[in-house]
């Protein structure tokens, strides 16, 4: 396939992208930005790209070269990954600017490129995974944060629209993804730590959520994209679930995975949370292990081992 694919030069993005581009796609990406601001490991991410897509600067979802780059080829699939995700984790963050953003000319868009869309979600979004806790009410699976909430009304924005255009719609619903080429989050803390031969301390071991590793999770992408593409309507999605586990015991996990690897001490601190700001639990609900044949959590893991070694 042809596929139109935005936010390539994100985490999980760069990992969808190089996956897709194994199994034989051919994977055109505009980004948001020149290129020239691009540091650290993003910047890693866009320079592995060059060899596994077109990557086209300056080009944003929405945009008039976004615009100019549907106008001019013909696609199997809009891949909608991109979102605005500045300061994401502020209680200020504006929701409703990141819809524009996120939604930019929508409708233009979708007569444009007239293919099957597939947009990215968020477990965090309201009304999205499951909380075993929650309460059977309107509160029971609230938006994480104002990121969360802008992301839900984007999936809403694609609904209506994509429905109006006679499009189908896919939603892949990301839970917490870990891995090579993360930003410096969770997992890349505790490796860290552990290489400076220190005990690392996890502040919020009592949140239920569901991480799984990066790789893997582009498997399930890949399967799901095919299934996007051939929809000739209608709005399918998919929640793909992997380790649904309280931090603490995923910290415990990742230290055992190191130590049998590596021959490492990796010490933990777990103390009494007191931060409980977001929800205590949510993970998403469909088992990705049976989702993808070949399913390789120690190839993962030594991939992960490697990259942070």
């Amino acid at each position: 396939m042809k596929i139109l694919f935005t936010g390539a030069s994100s985490f999980t993005g760069f990992w969808f992208v190089k996956t897709l581009a194994a199994a034989g796609h051919q994977m055109i990406c505009p980004l948001r930005d020149s290129g020239e601001s691009y540091e650290g490991v993003r910047k890693r991410r866009v320079e592995q790209l060059q060899a596994t897509g077109h990557l086209l600067p300056s080009s944003p979802f929405g945009s008039e070269n976004f615009l100019k780059l549907a106008r001019q080829e013909k696609f199997d699939l809009l891949c909608h990954h991109a979102a605005e995700v500045f300061n994401y984790k502020s209680p200020g963050f504006d929701a409703m600017a990141a819809l524009a953003s996120n939604a930019l000319h929508l409708r233009l868009v979708l007569k444009t490129v007239d293919c099957p869309v597939l947009l990215t979600g968020s477990v965090f979004e309201s009304d999205e995974g499951a909380d075993p806790q929650a309460k059977p009410d309107c509160d029971g699976l609230r938006a994480f944060s104002p990121y969360g909430l802008s992301k839900g009304m984007t999936f809403q924005f694609f609904r209506y629209y994509c429905h109006e255009a006679g499009l189908p719609l896919g939603k892949f619903v990301i839970p917490n993804p870990f891995g090579p080429f993360e930003e410096a989050r969770f997992t890349a803390h505790l490796m860290k730590t552990w290489r400076e031969s220190r005990v690392a301390e996890v502040k919020t071991p009592d949140y239920l959520r569901d991480n799984i590793h990066v790789d893997l999770l582009a498997e399930v992408y890949v399967q799901f994209a095919s299934r996007v593409a051939a929809m000739k309507s209608g709005c399918v999605k998919i929640n793909p679930s992997g380790y649904a586990e309280k931090q603490g015991e995923f910290a415990k996990r990742v230290a055992r995975e190191v130590e049998a690897r590596m021959g490492w001490k990796c010490e933990l601190n777990l103390p009494k949370q007191e931060d409980f700001s977001e929800p205590l639990n949510r993970v998403n609900t469909e088992p990705a292990s049976k989702l993808v044949p070949n399913w390789n959590e120690a190839k993962a893991w030594d991939g992960f081992v490697d990259f942070y070694t």
